[in-house]
């Protein structure tokens, strides 16, 4: 059974860090691109990053750059991403999600997203 689990979320003031997780089984996610996508109930998802399958490229929007990184570790199966800077409006849940394609590519839309996880709950407040 193919399946994405996300962790790592949680309660944190502004400033503060987190580090989310997204792990994978029943599938080897070597050949997937990731991406982590938001939502804030009411609104539309928002695709926050992506990393490529070979990890080589990764992009990111622009209200997260400079303070999220994201990575992968193919031999654990698992892609990180760290968020630091932590604002309120980065408050939502959190999915991590595969796309299947070119090795290097990164600028998926949404809807390509084949599997998705769960969603992990982020709020930054005071």
């Amino acid at each position: 059974q193919l399946q994405l689990v996300e962790s790592g979320g949680g309660l944190v003031q502004p400033g503060g860090s987190l580090r989310l997780t997204c792990a994978a089984s029943g599938f080897s996610l070597e050949h997937y691109a990731i991406g982590w996508i938001r939502q804030v109930p009411g609104k539309e998802r928002q695709g926050v990053s992506c990393i490529s399958g070979s990890g080589g490229s990764t992009t990111y929007a622009d209200s997260v750059k400079g303070r999220f990184t994201i990575s992968r570790d193919n031999a654990k199966n698992t892609v990180y991403l760290q968020m630091n800077s932590l604002q309120p409006e980065d408050t939502a849940v959190y999915y991590c999600a595969a796309v299947s394609g070119p090795a290097n590519f990164v600028h998926f839309s949404i809807p390509e997203y084949e599997y998705w996880g769960q969603g992990t709950q982020v709020t930054v407040s005071s």
